[in-house]
């Protein structure tokens, strides 16, 4: 029985990340296919070319958004875009969900944007507990007149679903940075410290950076 429960978690640990794998880019590839219906009937590829291939509508998905991207990037494709933004803002539900999305896409995906740029290590959810979060950028607006020093807006996230977690601000000198970049952090993050980034069972910290201080 006990080689038999070895053999049967050996498959398992082979098998479920492949499985899983598999699903996912089976549900993108399916769901970006689906992008093929804007298209008119009569050019349609399963009509033209008399059979379906898969994976067409993430070709066709790609090129839409770099031709948005193009056409976003000139002058005129700004100030279109500029419109349709003042448009949306003017419809009351719609304003409230576009303008939130909208203020975190343009975090994420800005060059400009550093969110999610550093893993850092902090004390949470109270003193003597650590746990991994990511510099988002710093507090402003009013936040400014009532937070007295020096502090950074960190994300702390959950696991196993890094997608769900909490937003804090933190003094820089409660920061500790990581030597590990963002995608060895949230793997470490996600398998809930088994695959540990770099090998070692203890990861090194690197002195701090001269934006954040290792607290003294």
């Amino acid at each position: 029985m006990a080689q038999f429960r070895k053999w049967l978690f050996a498959g398992l640990l082979v098998l479920v990340p492949l499985i899983i794998t598999l699903w996912v880019l089976d549900w993108v590839i399916t769901t970006l296919d689906e992008t093929l219906r804007i298209l008119p009937m009569e050019w349609q590829p399963d009509r033209l070319l008399g059979l379906h291939i898969p994976g067409l509508g993430v070709v066709f998905a790609l090129a839409v958004v770099l031709l948005i991207g193009a056409l976003a990037s000139n002058i005129i494709g700004n100030r279109l875009v500029d419109w349709w933004h003042a448009l949306l803002h003017r419809i009351p539900v719609v304003r409230s969900i576009y303008s939130g999305v909208k203020q975190v896409s343009d975090t994420l995906f800005s060059e400009k944007g550093n969110a999610f740029r550093q893993a850092v290590l902090v004390q949470w959810p109270r003193e003597g507990m650590w746990t991994i979060g990511f510099v988002t950028g710093t507090p402003g607006g009013d936040l400014v007149n009532h937070l007295r020093g020096d502090y950074l807006s960190v994300y702390v996230p959950t696991t196993p679903n890094p997608t769900g977690g909490y937003f804090v601000m933190l003094r820089r000198s409660d920061c500790i940075v990581l030597a590990m970049s963002v995608d060895e952090a949230l793997t470490y993050v996600i398998s809930m410290g088994v695959i540990v980034p770099g090998g070692p069972k203890n990861p090194q910290m690197k002195p701090a950076a001269p934006s954040l201080k290792k607290p003294t």
